[in-house]
């Protein structure tokens, strides 16, 4: 099993706006994260606008292959792309910057 963690940024002016999207994520998204592997997957945000998501997945390239194939996630980064900042034309799930885990307490 692999724990990953991420960075983006959330732009500033709209962080109400990102907090309220994740309070009604479609069904139809959380149920493509679970059959892609995405598990104990949560989303932490700084009043500046600095997201940490962190996920526990058998092999993290497949489950991003495997979500980046399905309609609805494309859907989803489409909406999503304009939230964040620094992307350079890439969605949210292609610009997530992974951080080294370096320890962990079993």
């Amino acid at each position: 099993m692999e724990r990953v963690c991420f960075l983006l940024k959330v732009r500033a002016d709209r962080l109400d706006e990102y907090k309220a999207r994740h309070r009604d994520v479609w069904p139809e998204m959380l149920e493509v994260l679970r059959e892609t592997g995405w598990r104990n997957y949560s989303l932490f945000l700084r009043d500046d606008g600095l997201l940490v998501g962190y996920l526990e997945t058998d092999h993290f390239s497949d489950a991003l292959r495997t979500m980046a194939a399905r309609d609805v996630n494309a859907r989803w980064q489409t909406e999503m792309q304009d939230y964040f900042e620094a992307l350079d034309g890439r969605r949210p799930d292609e610009g997530m910057v992974r951080l080294e885990e370096i320890f962990h307490l079993a």
